[in-house]
């Protein structure tokens, strides 16, 4: 696919395959991914590397064309409605804000989340599912529609699907998907004493 030609990575060094496939693209086929391969997803993330091994993450997620999809849809943030509704799953990723063994407050929860969500969507790349992680949305209506306690944070929400036809985008949806990804270069962000 075109697409992917577009979205390849060009680094001064060699970097994982697995690494340089995966990418978050808005446009997404209408095929549905089999729950055996959402399993393999969920089971990746189960894997990652916490503090006191707490496993602090939880994931809520709805297929398309049920209504469960469109409750999470619609706490969306206008911008990301329009090509998210072609997703084939559209999730929830949140934390426990406290220690099961203690009641204390998990200040590593954000970031071991971070951690499950990037080997979900290295393991759904491995399997040609992409994924697309979503910062904007409705907290609040996240929470009253989920009916969330006070220790489940809803950190970010995101959509996973195969890929599909860039053209099917309106604007400027359609122009970022044909973007040339960009990372900055070491030296703006690593520093060797």
């Amino acid at each position: 696919m075109e697409t992917l030609e577009i979205k390849k990575p060009l680094t001064g060094t060699t970097i994982d395959p697995l690494i340089q496939k995966r990418w978050s693209p808005r446009a997404f086929s209408q095929e549905l991914i089999p729950e055996e391969t959402m399993n393999s997803i969920f089971t990746a993330a189960s894997w990652a590397p916490s503090a006191m091994n707490e496993q602090p993450w939880q994931y809520i997620y709805a297929e398309r064309g049920t209504p469960a999809f469109d409750r999470l849809w619609d706490c969306l943030v206008e911008g990301n409605q329009p090509w998210t509704k072609d997703a084939a799953v559209i999730f929830v990723a949140l934390y426990n804000r406290y220690y099961e063994r203690n009641g204390r407050v998990n200040r590593n929860a954000a970031h071991d989340l971070g951690m499950a969500n990037a080997q979900l969507l290295l393991q759904a790349a491995s399997q040609d599912v992409y994924g697309h992680i979503l910062g904007g949305f409705d907290a609040d209506q996240l929470i009253d529609t989920l009916e969330l306690s006070d220790d489940q944070v809803p950190f970010c929400m995101g959509v996973l699907g195969y890929l599909g036809n860039p053209d099917d985008l309106e604007e400027p949806y359609r122009s970022r998907e044909r973007a040339k990804r960009s990372r900055k270069e070491l030296n703006e962000f690593v520093t060797k004493l």
